[in-house]
């Protein structure tokens, strides 16, 4: 179980990776790649999956809960703006695609510096 547990983390990073990329590369004419929607859900399946088998203690450790509740919220929001986006793409600009870029890098910082 070890072995699909990293895994999963390497397709969590893989999907908050194409995210951010995303997002950045596209903040000169603002519109939301379709591999952002891709990459935010990639990140928001792996993410619950990794909760959950370290959860049940089938690998990694003991998650700290209040860490996880923080960064679902913060990919949810994410998720959010990028389906949102994708519909309707007139309400995308510079800030919108700022706000998406912001909010993946401090998942991706309450990741790593919260111990």
């Amino acid at each position: 179980m070890d072995l699909v547990y990293q895994l999963l983390i390497v397709l969590h990073l893989i999907g908050w990776a194409i995210v951010l990329g995303g997002t950045l590369v596209n903040l000169r004419t603002p519109k939301i790649a379709t591999g952002v929607l891709h990459g935010i859900l990639t990140a928001l399946v792996t993410g619950i999956a990794l909760a959950g088998i370290a959860s049940a203690g089938l690998a990694g450790h003991e998650p700290n809960t209040t860490k996880i509740a923080v960064k679902l919220v913060i990919a949810l929001v994410v998720t959010a703006l990028v389906i949102l986006g994708v519909r309707k793409p007139a309400r995308v600009t510079t800030g919108y695609l700022g706000a998406i870029a912001g909010l993946t890098v401090a998942n991706i910082a309450i990741a790593v510096l919260w111990h």
